[in-house]
């Protein structure tokens, strides 16, 4: 049987700019390929190109006779008065189904996608459901090929895992674009990776993220070598022409004709191979401080009489220099009001939030506000042409430049950048920016994974504390060092990582499913709380911690004190000793705000 999508020598422009060239790409049925790529390589285009809403600059796309193509587009709008009923019913009506079939397949569809009530106008849900609403428009009229561009943005991580599960059992074939690690692992059954370092303009590889990893490696490895073949031979061939050949004959003709190819070849792979990347690179401030902030029973309420709504009840938990909290929960849980109770934009209704004197705080917030009027270049610079990076004076061209902008780019309004260059510019800005506390919310949007793994990368060597909401698993994982799950209904529980609070969410929505109304209500109550009950002994030692913890810090005050002395900074037996002395209270007051962080979490 022919592909359901076959494109062939596919060329697309901007302007000036080739997003792709000469590539050829088909689907097959049973087919659900990762579509993977740097910023601007093009990948919406190409699933635009593919669904026809696109024209391609050459090339050819055609697709088997009568094959239905389902197309979900990054951002999901809907027009207002629009039922969810009125989108799936006139996406049927589009497709062609017949009225006889339509009501089974529009209760089949919004019941697998989880809709309460599709009643319910379509302009007013949430992000996460408006996403679930355009897969469900997508998936009604029985497709044979769905096209999704960034389907996990919005959608929680209970989301996720319904769209996980929706494809992979799912009897239509799929291109997937996303940046989500996790979400390709588990549901690409091959990946393609659309990049101009690769001589056909893309790689494609049979099975999931990590098989394509090993591919990729296998291929520029091939590269390398070809490359350093390509030097060797080009050298020989050089240092022939050097000496001036006789182009009389034949053969020496030929030989300066492939001497020239064979310089050509380099300069090709040469350039195709030579890549940037975004230098992502946090600053701490030098504070000792160990406890930043401290949630001591706080209550949060948004709205009032009758809309209001408890985020969070009774939570107590720190958060101390060098922690690195991964916040998790369903949308609407709680994850941005906290961090708008961090950055002190709302204030709790009960209980308090303590924080240390002075403490530098740094937001990046999901919304990413930019005064799109603006340049580039007074965006990142606005009112001299260099800006102070880690206490040195550096150039704006070049400070562009560290997050792959252009010196022609400066000039251009910020309106201009896609979604990923706009996520570098605020990065760029909060670099400038040394912060005790830096709060990130949903900073994976829109970047593509070369830049996450140089993000990741800088908050693993961040040295301050950090709060971060993201609903990339693959990130929390690696960067997190303790998870704070919100369980929506204004509880929260502590984790060690991403999967223990997933186990526990799992089990909880068993417990709930199975028990009856009367039962799920207190065990509801009690989870809210989040209290476990110290023992005797426990409750004795909770007491007396925070005088130790004082005193800790007094000797570890008193070590520093020492060290700064010049008459031991110059004595080598004095100074071993004094470092000793300083490691020793260092580890100790470490062990102390770790106990004291851990019975302050069970006193509730």
């Amino acid at each position: 049987m022919p592909p359901i999508l076959n494109a062939q020598g596919v060329s697309k422009r901007f302007g000036a700019v080739p997003l792709f060239q000469d590539i050829s790409f088909t689907v097959s049925d049973g087919d659900r390929i990762g579509l993977i790529g740097p910023n601007g390589a093009g990948k919406s285009t190409l699933l635009k190109v593919l669904a026809g809403d696109e024209d391609t600059d050459s090339g050819e796309v055609s697709s088997r006779k009568r094959a239905r193509i389902g197309y979900v587009r990054q951002e999901s709008t809907f027009a207002p008065g629009l039922s969810i009923r009125d989108v799936l019913e006139a996406a049927l009506v589009a497709a062609g189904v017949p009225e006889a079939e339509r009501e089974g397949r529009l209760r089949e569809t919004g019941g697998r996608v989880g809709f309460p009530e599709v009643a319910a106008e379509a302009a007013t849900l949430s992000g996460g459901w408006r996403k679930r609403l355009a897969i469900a428009e997508a998936m009604v009229s029985g497709p044979d090929v769905l096209l999704l561009d960034e389907p996990t943005n919005h959608l929680d991580l209970a989301g996720i895992a319904w769209l996980e599960e929706t494809l992979k059992q799912a009897p239509f074939a799929c291109v997937l674009v996303s940046h989500d690690r996790y979400f390709l692992e588990n549901v690409a059954t091959e990946m393609v990776e659309l990049n101009r370092v690769y001589a056909e303009g893309l790689l494609r590889v049979k099975g999931p993220y990590t098989q394509f990893l090993e591919g990729k490696e296998q291929y520029l490895e091939a590269q390398s070598k070809l490359q350093d073949a390509l030097k060797n031979r080009v050298k020989i061939e050089t240092d022939w022409l050097r000496r001036g050949p006789k182009a009389r004959t034949t053969k020496s003709k030929a030989r300066i004709d492939s001497a020239n190819d064979l310089i050509g070849q380099l300069k090709e792979v040469n350039q195709r191979t030579q890549t940037s990347s975004a230098g992502i690179d946090f600053s701490a401030t030098e504070r000792q401080t160990k406890r930043l902030v401290e949630f001591d029973h706080a209550k949060c309420v948004l709205g009032e009489g009758e809309t209001a709504k408890t985020i969070v009840e009774d939570l107590s938990f720190l958060i101390t220099n060098g922690v690195r909290v991964g916040l998790v929960g369903p949308n609407g849980s709680g994850k941005t009001t906290i961090l708008r109770l961090l950055t002190e934009e709302l204030q709790p209704v009960s209980g308090e939030i303590k924080k240390a004197a002075f403490l530098k705080t740094v937001y990046f917030s999901q919304t990413r506000e930019l005064d799109e009027s603006v340049t580039l270049r007074r965006a990142l610079a606005p009112d001299a042409d260099s800006v102070v990076y880690q206490g040195r004076v550096v150039h704006v061209a070049s400070y562009a430049e560290k997050f792959l902008f252009t010196s022609e780019q400066l000039n251009q309004p910020v309106e201009r950048l896609s979604g990923g260059e706009r996520a570098r510019v605020l990065i760029a800005k909060l670099m400038l920016e040394p912060a005790d506390l830096l709060l990130l919310d949903e900073p994976t949007n829109d970047l593509d994974i070369q830049t996450l793994e140089i993000l990741e990368a800088s908050l693993l060597e961040y040295t301050g504390a950090l709060v971060l909401v993201t609903h990339d698993r693959f990130m929390l994982d690696r960067v997190s060092t303790v998870v704070l799950g919100l369980d929506g209904k204004g509880g929260a529980e502590r984790f060690g990582d991403y999967s223990q609070w997933e186990e526990w969410s799992r089990a909880q929505g068993a417990r709930e499913e199975g028990a009856g109304e009367s039962e799920a209500k207190p065990a509801a109550s009690e989870r809210n709380t989040g209290k476990k009950k110290l023992s005797y002994l426990e409750a004795r030692e909770y007491a007396s911690i925070e005088a130790k913890v004082d005193a800790a810090e007094e000797r570890l005050n008193a070590a520093r004190d020492v060290l700064d002395d010049p008459s031991v900074a110059t004595n080598a037996e004095a100074l071993t000793k004094a470092l000793h002395e300083m490691e020793q209270a260092q580890g100790e007051a470490d062990e102390l705000y770790q106990r004291w962080a851990e019975l302050t979490e069970k006193a509730g």
